[in-house]
């Protein structure tokens, strides 16, 4: 691995945060116990227009060299809240790591299965192979209407999409920052990062991980949030790998023939 303090750490964790100021200090420390020692990495913030402490929360932490993860931390302002994927793209263009490790600030994702999820990206062949480490919750801990809202959005859209994934509504995700910053950009694209991967020719890795019901705050999305505001969104999606053609790897021809 390599040292801390590089212009370019191994990885990225990158959250959208609004209104969550309860969660946000103990999240870092679990995220510095788990990576610390072991991998060169970034922790990026985007507070989306949150009307709590949010911000300042993380400014306080960034301040303080004896906080977890000190030197680490990055903190972006949204002026009003954009939604979750805006957010995320957001943190995405400005991260510097090679790898993106996508993850909800409401401390239900588990920072303690980023390594493995790291070690299958390895496994599966990595970069030029991988285009996404999907996590895939073991045990729901939300709510029942949540449950069910989000069981049935996740039948119709493998039905649309076969994207092959049960639960695609996980937090936590990893992917290449080089193939992340490609994927067309609309809000809702975070429920449909596998199906935009996969049209790519990349591999779809899938890591069963933990899920944690919420301890402060309170859920940003409702029933109707989650069964049908995606419905627009799953059919232009479904519209989106109809038509993407890809080229595959293209040779550059010069005086002296095709490039090698």
């Amino acid at each position: 691995m390599s040292l801390p303090g590089d212009a370019h750490p191994q990885i990225s964790v990158i959250m959208a945060a609004y209104n969550e100021e309860a969660n946000i200090a103990p999240l870092v420390e679990e995220i510095a116990a788990v990576l610390d020692g072991g991998f060169d990495y970034e922790v990026v913030f985007v507070d989306d227009g949150s009307d709590d402490r949010t911000a300042a929360v993380i400014e306080g932490l960034i301040r303080d060299p004896q906080a977890p993860a000190a030197g680490r931390l990055r903190l972006l302002r949204h002026r009003q809240r954009c939604g979750k994927s805006t957010g995320v793209m957001t943190c995405a263009r400005a991260a510097r790591g090679a790898l993106l490790v996508l993850m909800d600030a409401d401390r239900q994702n588990d920072p303690a299965d980023i390594p493995a999820m790291v070690a299958r990206f390895e496994s599966e062949g990595g970069l030029g192979k991988v285009g996404v480490v999907d996590g895939q919750r073991r045990k729901r801990r939300d709510s029942l209407v949540k449950r069910i809202s989000s069981r049935t959005a996740n039948r119709i859209r493998r039905a649309l999409l076969k994207d092959k994934t049960r639960d695609t509504g996980c937090g936590l995700k990893l992917v290449p920052r080089q193939i992340y910053v490609q994927l067309p950009f609309f809000e809702g694209m975070h429920r449909y990062i596998p199906a935009l991967v996969g049209r790519m020719g990349y591999d779809i890795a899938l890591q069963a991980v933990n899920d944690r019901p919420r301890i402060a705050g309170v859920s940003k999305y409702g029933f109707w949030d989650r069964l049908w505001v995606g419905i627009g969104d799953m059919l232009m999606v479904w519209w989106l790998i109809r038509r993407y053609r890809n080229p595959g790897k293209s040779v550059e021809v010069t005086p002296d023939g095709p490039a090698t």
